[in-house]
């Protein structure tokens, strides 16, 4: 999601180099084969028209898969997703990443459809709609009924529970969760999710797939917002209640997370980048559905800043005052 691009963008060339000695460790403990022929992306938005475009680089590369199937339920959001995948492509081929050959192979290895059909034979399919439990839970009732038995279900929620979906989908020992970060094409990391329900067998073909399409997957249970955003917005919540009793400024407490725990950005910077009614929503979530866990918590100042519009980067003005990209001093 925004949370990771805005790390990746902030990394130092040193931190980039003990990333890359990560995923070699990593890559000698991946499963070997996932065996998945035929795989369907549903939703082409920011998430899914990513990773469709990574599978089929994969497939079109290594012949990993048969074909990858690409759904939108509106013709307008298919086009606006293949446009996105096409766009992207050409930018890789204009730095010379690719030939157009390998251009054409890889948009040749995505079917792009309005009809759900399409996904009935698939071996894997990742859902990456809005994050909208009832809408989620809807969507798996049918794909349940749709398709055949075999088919296993990801997710790529970031904050939504895998176990309340898988039930939903009548096959819970199929349901895994697969959590990609943004920007898809270059973030490395996948957090591949379990449930007390899921196959041991099916977790580990997600595991070997998310290997093969060049990403490092760790894996984790279903608790809230998994391993990263587990960690990462509580820590930012923290931050804005020191802000909130007058404890420290908002660049004191950015500095001093930047300098003093080797950080990309502060706190408060992150939550402005990422978008203050993003992080309110996850964390009003998580407060209503774990009322008893004492990390979780909502500041009043956010609360605020949301109703009057202000979100952050997005709408020029939240904890910072920014001019598109660039962020300025703290906001008065």
């Amino acid at each position: 999601m925004m949370i990771s691009k805005a790390i990746h963008q902030a990394i130092s060339k040193t931190t980039a180099s003990k990333v890359a000695y990560a995923l070699r460790q990593f890559s000698s403990t991946l499963p070997t084969s996932s065996s998945f022929d035929k795989v369907g992306i549903i939703g082409l938005g920011l998430m899914g028209h990513g990773i469709a475009q990574t599978a089929a680089t994969a497939a079109a590369q290594s012949n990993l898969h048969s074909s990858i199937i690409a759904y939108e339920s509106d013709e307008s959001f298919l086009t606006r997703g293949k446009d996105r995948i096409q766009s992207s492509i050409d930018k890789l081929v204009s730095k010379g990443k690719f030939s157009n050959e390998d251009a054409e192979a890889i948009m040749g290895k995505i079917e792009f459809t309005t009809d759900r059909v399409a996904l009935s034979d698939a071996d894997f399919i990742v859902e990456a709609i809005i994050e909208n439990m009832d809408l989620k839970k809807t969507l798996y009732s049918e794909l349940g009924k749709e398709c055949k038995p075999s088919t296993i279900f990801a997710s790529n929620t970031s904050s939504l529970s895998i176990t309340e979906m898988a039930l939903a989908s009548s096959r819970p020992q199929n349901f895994v969760g697969v959590h990609f970060f943004n920007p898809v094409q270059i973030m490395k990391l996948v957090e591949v999710i379990r449930t007390d329900h899921t196959d041991p067998e099916v977790f580990d073909k997600t595991m070997a797939w998310v290997g093969q399409i060049g990403k490092v997957g760790v894996t984790c249970r279903d608790t809230p917002g998994f391993i990263v955003n587990r960690l990462l917005v509580p820590n930012l919540m923290q931050a804005i209640l020191m802000l909130e009793r007058g404890d420290a400024t908002t660049k004191d407490i950015d500095i001093s997370m930047q300098l003093g725990a080797g950080h990309p950005m502060g706190p408060l910077h992150l939550a402005d980048y990422v978008g203050l009614d993003t992080c309110l929503y996850i964390m009003q979530g998580w407060v209503k559905d774990f009322p008893g866990e004492g990390a979780f918590v909502v500041p009043k100042i956010l609360e605020e800043k949301v109703a009057k519009g202000e979100l952050g980067r997005k709408s020029g003005k939240g904890f910072y005052v920014w001019d598109g990209e660039k962020r300025g001093d703290p906001a008065v």
